[in-house]
């Protein structure tokens, strides 16, 4: 198996959903921009540590949207793991959960 393969499966996590929902980058390893931005709806995307392995791809933008959706699985996956981040931010709009070897 090459170095940069992960058996993790990333989740798109959606505010207008309660259930993260499967989703695969279209080669099979990792992520590319263009279907990032497509996945989750916006132009610039950032990236939120949660473990030492696993990331959140988030929607940059998502704060300057109107209307604004709380993503509060997202939130809640990231202030569980990265308690200093609690009562301080929130994560806003869509986000994929995945592995850090699966964003090149």
């Amino acid at each position: 198996m090459p170095k940069t393969a992960t058996t993790y499966q990333p989740h798109l996590l959606d505010p207008t959903s309660a259930k993260p929902q499967p989703v695969s980058p279209a080669n099979g390893r990792s992520f590319k921009l263009a279907e990032l931005y497509q996945l989750l709806d916006c132009q610039t995307v950032d990236v939120v540590r949660v473990t030492e392995e696993l990331i959140l791809i988030i929607d940059d933008e998502g704060k300057f949207r109107n209307p604004t959706y709380l993503n509060l699985l997202a939130t809640y996956v990231w202030h569980q793991h990265q308690p200093a981040a609690r009562g301080v931010d929130c994560i806003v709009g869509r986000a994929i959960l995945c592995h850090d070897q699966q964003f090149r």
